[in-house]
Parts: structure tokens; C-alpha cells; sequence
């Protein structure tokens, strides 16, 4: 017979449960895949020397990513139901959230020379929107709500400043000549490295625009699936993976931007051969 109150015959479970089992049950199996995709994804990264270098190190960064997200989702699903609870925890959730982001892309952009700034397009593009939309309560100022939605916000931005930067900075790097050339015709060191960083930095809005072009037609986003799998009617999820696509979108244009104006501005740069960073006049 049907349970009524569950949707399910004679259950008791959930749908949402049931649904998730289904999709990927967590057992011994699961673990031994995630250690074999691991070990493929570090194999493949040494075997064609994936780095920059052309050395293996790409493998151990495969390893030791795969190893520290075990562990940080490990902590997290032990603590989120906590954190979700309590205003100030969730709080102090994403100003943590912010501050690893910030973090990581510095570390990924200036070698550890002044990765502070990449707080600037990290955060400058999020915190005003989540702003708003806890304004206008389209966002419940609740945690169950507000560490997806922001972590999503902040994962688009902190991708868009790594991509926009390293492009921005290796072509900087690449056509220091034309820049040169800029500056003898009377452009100010700002426009100079404008002109060069730009249109490299501009490729970083891709990714995004290629998911929101193909979503539903190649991918189905993780918002979208979640909502199904918790009950919602396909229109609903809808709409909300349509407002975090065209969110995300927003979030990382402004990221893009203020990544390549940093640059710009040398305040986001790489040490020199000398190992002192270059000046920049703004």
C-alpha cells in the first residue's frame, strides 16, 4: 500500500531519499571508485606531465585536492546542521568560505606577494548581491539558504579571478614589449597594461558562458538536480538553477573586472627573476 504522507509504497522513506540512494548510494563501492578516478586523474596528470614545467607535480596537486575534499566534506557534513541553525554561525561559515577563496586565488596569481587583493573581486561581487537579494527576501536569511546560494556566488567568483589573472598576467609577461611600445607613445603605465591584459583576461567568462548556453541540453546544473531530488516540481527547480546561471554570470563579469583593473594597477602582479615585485604607476 502507498504511504500517503511519504509518496513511496509502503516505505515510510522519503522520496528525496529514496531518489538520492538511487542516484549514488554510499557504500564501499562508491569509495573504491573515488580512490580509482583519483588515482586515474594523478596517473594521467604525471604520465603526460600536466604542469606548467612539464614536470609530474600536477599529479601530487591532483592527490593531495582529492585528499583534502574528502576531508573538508567530511568536516563540513559533520557541522553544516549545526552551522544552519545559528545566525552568527552561519555567519562565521561564509566569512570563512571568503576568506579560503580569497586566499586560494592570491596564492594562484601572486605567489604569495600581496594576495590580499584578491579579496577585492573574490568578495566585491558577492556580498552586494547577497545583499540585495536578503533585501528584497528573495534569499531567506536563513543558513540553509545562504551558505549554498553564497558558496555557489563565491566558487563562480573565485574561478573567474584565477582564470582572468593568470591569462591577464601571463600575457603581460609574454608582450612586455608592446607595453613598452604603449608607454613610448604616451600611454599612462595603467592604459599600457589595460590594452595587453584585457582581452586575455576576457576568456575567463567562458566557462560560464558556455554552461548557461548548454544547460539542459548537455548538463543539468547541480541546483536543478538537488530541487528535483528534494521534491520540487521540475518549473521550480527551473527557475532557480535560471536565477543562480544569470547570478553567476553577473558575479563573475564584476570579478573579471575588478581582476584585470588590479592587474592593471599592479597592485595583483607576479615577483620578478630578482624576486621583488614590479612597481606599477597608477
Amino acid at each position: 500500500m502507498r504511504d500517503p504522507s511519504t509518496g513511496s509504497p509502503g516505505t515510510g522513506r522519503r522520496p528525496a531519499a529514496l531518489a538520492a540512494d538511487t542516484l549514488l548510494p554510499v557504500n564501499g563501492g562508491l569509495a573504491a571508485a573515488l580512490v580509482l578516478l583519483l588515482v586515474v586523474a594523478a596517473a594521467v596528470a604525471a604520465v603526460y606531465r600536466l604542469a606548467p614545467d612539464g614536470s609530474r607535480s600536477r599529479a601530487r596537486e591532483v592527490a593531495v585536492a582529492g585528499g583534502r575534499a574528502t576531508a573538508q566534506l567530511a568536516a563540513v557534513s559533520l557541522v553544516i546542521g549545526w552551522v544552519v541553525q545559528y545566525l552568527a554561525a552561519t555567519t562565521a561559515f561564509l566569512l570563512l568560505m571568503c576568506a579560503v577563496a580569497t586566499r586560494t586565488a592570491g596564492r594562484r596569481l601572486t605567489a604569495g606577494r600581496g594576495w590580499w587583493w584578491a579579496a577585492v573581486p573574490v568578495v566585491a561581487p558577492v556580498a552586494p548581491l547577497v545583499a540585495l537579494l536578503l533585501a528584497t527576501g528573495l534569499l531567506p536569511a536563513r543558513g540553509i539558504a545562504m551558505i549554498p546560494v553564497t558558496g555557489i556566488l563565491i566558487g563562480g567568483a573565485l574561478t573567474a579571478t584565477v582564470l582572468a589573472g593568470r591569462r591577464a598576467l601571463a600575457e603581460l609577461t609574454a608582450r612586455a614589449g608592446e607595453v613598452e611600445a604603449c608607454l613610448a607613445l604616451g600611454f599612462l603605465e595603467r592604459e599600457a597594461r589595460l590594452e595587453i591584459a584585457r582581452p586575455a583576461a576576457s576568456d575567463a567568462l567562458l566557462p560560464g558562458l558556455d554552461q548557461t548556453r548548454t544547460v539542459g541540453l548537455v548538463t543539468l546544473p547541480g541546483a536543478f538536480v538537488g530541487m528535483l531530488l528534494g521534491g520540487a516540481s521540475p518549473v521550480l527547480a527551473g527557475a532557480v538553477q535560471l536565477f543562480v546561471l544569470i547570478a553567476l554570470m553577473a558575479v563573475q563579469a564584476l570579478a573579471v573586472a575588478c581582476t584585470v583593473e588590479l592587474v592593471a594597477r599592479g597592485r595583483l602582479r607576479r615577483p620578478s627573476a630578482h624576486g621583488t615585485a614590479p612597481s606599477a604607476r597608477s
